[in-house]
C-alpha cells in the first residue's frame, strides 16, 4: 500500500471543510430557481466526472485503485452522501420549507450518529452527550428568527427528513467500511455511483427545462470545484482522521466527534447569507453561534480526555491516500 502525505495541516481540515460546507445553502439558493434539483444535480456529477477523469488520468501512476469489494463500498457512501443528501436539500427548498429550517433538521446529524454509535463500537461520555445537547440547542438559536417563515409541507419534511439520513447514513457508512482510499480514485467512483443514480431521474422525471443564467452557471461552477471537489475531499479527510484517531485509541466516539462539525455549518451559512443577500443577524442569532462554538468545542475536548490524548496517531491519519 502506498500513502501520498497531505500538504494540508490537520488543524486547518476541518475548520476549512466547515467553511466551505456552509455554502451549500447558498449555492441551492442561486441554482434551484433556474433548474430542477435532479437536473442541476446530474449536470452537477457530470461536470465533476469531466474535470476529475482527465486529471485521474494523468496522474494514473500516482492514483491508487481499490479492490472491488472496496468500490462497491466507496460507491454505496457516494450514493448517501452525494445523491440522496444533496437531493433532499435541494428538494425541500425548492417545496418551500426555509434553509432555516432545513439545517436545523439535518443538524440532528450529530445526535443520531451518537445513537447509532453501537454500529461503530464507539462508546459517549456524559461530557460528549452535554456537548451535543448544547450544540443541538445552538444550531435551533441560529435558525430560530427564520422558522416562522419556513413553509413546511409534507413533501418538504420527507426531502429533509431523507437528507438527514442520507449524510448520517452515509457518514457512518464510509467511516465503518470505507475510510481509508485514495481521495482521486474515491472521488470519481462516488461522483459516478451518483451520477449514474441521479441522471435517468432527471431524463425520465424532469421537464428538463433549464434557464441558464448567470447566477446558475455560477452555482453550477461554485458547486462543482469549491463544493464537489473542495469540500467533498475535506469531508473524506475528516472522516479518515478521525477513524485513525479512533483506531489508534486517541479519541472516543470518533463519528460524533466528525458529525458534531456539521452543527457549525448554520452559523456559517448564516453570515454568508448576511453578506451576500443582507439576511439580518439578530443577538439571539448570535449567541447561538456562541453556543454552538462552545458545545463543539467541548465534544472535541472531551473526546480527546477521555481517550487519553496520548496515543500514536495511526499511519493513515496523516496521509491524503491510502490503497
Amino acid at each position: 500500500m502506498r500513502r501520498l502525505p497531505s500538504t494540508l495541516p490537520d488543524r486547518l481540515v476541518a475548520p476549512l471543510f466547515v467553511i466551505l460546507w456552509s455554502t451549500g445553502f447558498i449555492a441551492a439558493r442561486y441554482g434551484v430557481p433556474y433548474a430542477e434539483p435532479t437536473t442541476f444535480l446530474a449536470l452537477r456529477f457530470g461536470l465533476v466526472l469531466i474535470v476529475m477523469v482527465p486529471a485521474v488520468a494523468v496522474m494514473r501512476r500516482a492514483v491508487v485503485w481499490p479492490g472491488l469489494n472496496q468500490i462497491g463500498h466507496i460507491a454505496v457512501a457516494g450514493v448517501l452522501l452525494q445523491a440522496v443528501y444533496l437531493l433532499g436539500v435541494f428538494e425541500a427548498v425548492r417545496h418551500g420549507m426555509g434553509a432555516g429550517l432545513v439545517a436545523l433538521i439535518v443538524g440532528l446529524q450529530p445526535i443520531l450518529t451518537a445513537l447509532a454509535g453501537s454500529l461503530l463500537a464507539e462508546r459517549l461520555h456524559a461530557r460528549q452527550w452535554a456537548g451535543l445537547l448544547l450544540g443541538l440547542c445552538g444550531v435551533a438559536m441560529v435558525v430560530w428568527d427564520r422558522l416562522s417563515a419556513s413553509g413546511i409541507t409534507a413533501h418538504g419534511m420527507i426531502f429533509a427528513i431523507s437528507a438527514l439520513g442520507g449524510i448520517t447514513a452515509g457518514t457512518i457508512y464510509q467511516r465503518r467500511y470505507c475510510a481509508r482510499f485514495d481521495l482521486r480514485a474515491g472521488s470519481v467512483i462516488q461522483f459516478t455511483a451518483a451520477f449514474l443514480v441521479l441522471a435517468p431521474i432527471a431524463v425520465g422525471m424532469d421537464p428538463g427545462t433549464i434557464e441558464w443564467t448567470l447566477p446558475l452557471a455560477g452555482a453550477l461552477l461554485w458547486s462543482v470545484l469549491v463544493l464537489s471537489i473542495g469540500a467533498i475531499s475535506l469531508l473524506f479527510l475528516v472522516i479518515r482522521r478521525g477513524a485513525a484517531r479512533s483506531a489508534a485509541g486517541s479519541v472516543t466516539g470518533g463519528a460524533t466527534q466528525v458529525a458534531s462539525l456539521m452543527y457549525l455549518t448554520p452559523a456559517f451559512t448564516a453570515l454568508m447569507a448576511w453578506v451576500l443577500f443582507g439576511e439580518p443577524i439578530t443577538p439571539l442569532m448570535v449567541a447561538g453561534m456562541v453556543v454552538t462554538a462552545v458545545g463543539v468545542t467541548d465534544i472535541s475536548r472531551a473526546a480527546s480526555h477521555l481517550g487519553g490524548g496520548h496515543a500514536e496517531r495511526a499511519p493513515a491519519a496523516s496521509g491524503v491516500a491510502e490503497g
